[in-house]
């Protein structure tokens, strides 16, 4: 079950304007929006939170909410996505794209749908692994306030995720993060000692 968010109205304003300008979707380098006849519609509004990789391996990685992401909806299926960002003026409109993600992103959130406990949809990128996730938060902190994922969250890696992590598999997020955590740690410097 699913509690979204919902988008900030300037967020939505902005992809509303963008796939109302014939120049904006005509230059966009999505083929399926070029493509499209009829209606488009900006769904399932989603925070997408970056990862903070800094700090010291072992503590509690941090998140940062870096936009918002809408699925383009035609028809029956979403064919694209745009993204906003947070500016200095507000929330505006940064591109549209397509590809594998926004596929795995709605069949993640039927999945999700599914689910018998109410959680907050959200993606997670870590952009060093290349990989995202869509982060169901089970915490009562709206609309993305929560600055990391809490024990009960449940992380689903979207496809294509890194090798070793299943794609479309529900972790907790106590044991998808030290995962992740420990691929994104430092090498070791050479010459240096082994630790003890």
């Amino acid at each position: 079950m699913l509690r979204p968010a919902p988008a900030p109205a300037p967020a939505l304003r902005s992809v509303l304007a963008a796939l109302g300008s014939p120049t904006a979707v005509r230059e966009a380098r999505t083929p399926a929006l070029r493509a499209a006849q009829g209606p488009l519609s900006p769904e399932h509004p989603l925070p997408v939170h970056v990862l903070d990789v800094a700090g010291a391996p072992g503590t509690v990685p941090r998140t940062r909410l870096a936009g918002w992401r809408f699925l383009i909806r035609h028809g029956d299926r979403a064919i694209a996505a745009a993204d906003t960002m947070l500016t200095p003026d507000g929330w505006t409109f940064s591109h549209f794209f397509e590809g594998p993600y926004v596929t795995a992103t709605e069949r993640a959130l039927l999945q999700a749908e599914a689910l018998p406990v109410a959680y907050e949809p959200r993606l997670l990128s870590v952009p060093e692994l290349y990989m995202l996730t869509l982060w169901l938060h089970a915490g009562p902190e709206p609309g993305g306030a929560a600055v990391a994922p809490a024990a009960a969250d449940l992380m689903v890696p979207l496809a294509p995720a890194p090798p070793g992590i299943a794609a479309h598999r529900p972790y907790q997020a106590a044991d998808l993060l030290p995962v992740l955590s420990t691929r994104l740690a430092p090498p070791p410097l050479l010459g240096s000692a082994a630790p003890a």
